[in-house]
Formats: C-alpha cells, structure tokens, sequence
C-alpha cells in the first residue's frame, strides 16, 4: 500500500551539503558527519551500493516520505534529479566529503564510474510503499498545477 505524501510538509529542492574534511595531503582525511549537525533529518537507515556497471541507470523512483544524503565515497556518480514543477537538475558527485540532499518529492536517477562507492543515508527505514517507481505515478503524485 502506497504512503500518500504529507501536504503540510515542504521541503527544499535538491542541493550539495559539504562536510569537514580534516587532515593534509601527506597524511590522508577524515570526514565526519554527525546526523544532527549536519544533516537535515536523523538517520534511520545506512547503505551503500558498489561495482554498478556503467552502463546502468538505477534509481529511476522517488519518495513520498524518505528524505536521503547520497555521498560517493569513491568514483565518480552522475545523479539527474527532477521535481515536481519539472525542474531538472544534474549533479556531479566525486567526493568524499559533500553530499547530495535529495528531498521525497524528486525523481532521481543515479550513473556511476565503475569504481563508484555510493553511500546513503536515509531518514527512515526501508518501506517498498514509500517508493514512487512509475514515473507517469509520479508526476500524478506530486503535480503542482
């Protein structure tokens, strides 16, 4: 069963989030992130996806209610976001330490460097019924006029 979309809720467009990155060169980096500070939900779920062959396009969904921060941890990913009023945006990710905020209301889609580790935090666990996986669905869903 479909989660229908909270209409009181709002929520910004898509937009990179830079985190810290401590260290030099001759020693190597750390990134922190802590949810709160730094994000703008609290983590209920973590993964991350690796080895995608270039030729795939995955994504290809949106949400109802998940909100994500996508980070490539190595590689290179390619992510082409869509909103509601149709605004297409494509983002370019390939490092470690900046982040993708993509809100519920997006269509997004992701193509990775075959070396690409993609990490992802999401603000709730995993639920098939807050996935938007047919476009047409979608644009139906989250119409603005």
């Amino acid at each position: 069963m479909n989660v229908l979309p909270d209409s009181q809720q709002t929520y910004p467009a898509p937009y990179l989030l830079p985190f810290s990155r401590l260290g030099a060169p001759d020693i190597g980096y750390i990134t922190v992130v802590e949810s709160l500070t730094h994000l703008p939900f609290a983590i209920a779920r973590t993964f991350w996806t690796y080895f995608t062959p270039e030729s795939i396009v995955r994504g290809r969904h949106a949400h109802y209610r998940t909100e994500q921060v996508l980070v490539a941890l190595a590689g290179r990913i390619i992510v082409t976001t869509e909103q509601p009023d149709g605004t297409l945006d494509t983002f370019r990710l390939e490092s470690p330490d900046t982040g993708l905020y993509i809100p519920p209301n997006v269509w997004h889609t992701m193509q990775y460097s075959h070396t690409a580790v993609q990490l992802v935090l999401t603000s709730t666990a995993y639920d098939e019924g807050d996935y938007i996986r047919d476009y047409e669905q979608f644009r139906k869903t989250w119409r603005t006029h």
